[in-house]
């Protein structure tokens, strides 16, 4: 059975701009990791980290399509997530994350599709706030005890 995970929103800013806030870390810190070993480029290797819960992640990119498509290998177990992004008007990007290719079954791929469709949407609900209203809501800071 091939599973994918997706999920989507509308980010009322041009479509350079949403991208450009998953490509530099700078930005992307404001809504979903803590900091970043670079900026995400095709072929090259980066690593995610989120203080709070002392975790690093490795992300390879893949593909890298300007104002389109980021495409990584992460996690354990290694598994594929597209970042899509569709020019909807001037104003206005379509966010679509797709995550497949994930090597696991029954209850550990029950558990892995509900806690990545939990996450990937509270990424895109972080990154709608920071875009469009400068706010930074704190979602993965706050999502799990303990809560300072």
């Amino acid at each position: 059975m091939s599973v994918v995970i997706e999920t989507q929103m509308l980010i009322r800013k041009p479509i350079a701009e949403v991208f450009n806030a998953f490509i530099d870390p700078e930005i992307t810190s404001k809504f979903w990791f803590t900091s970043s070993t670079g900026h995400l480029m095709e072929n090259k290797n980066v690593d995610w980290y989120w203080e709070k819960y002392e975790v690093t992640i490795s992300v390879f990119v893949e593909q890298l399509i300007n104002n389109q498509l980021i495409q990584i290998k992460w996690g354990e177990p290694k598994s594929t997530v597209d970042f899509i992004f569709e020019k909807i008007s001037e104003n206005e990007t379509y966010l679509r994350i797709r995550n497949y290719e994930i090597p696991l079954e029954g209850s550990e791929l029950i558990a892995f599709v509900i806690k990545h469709t939990n996450d990937f949407t509270m990424l895109l609900d972080g990154a709608k706030a920071y875009l469009e209203y400068g706010a930074q809501l704190n979602l993965v800071n706050d999502r799990l005890p303990p809560f300072d």
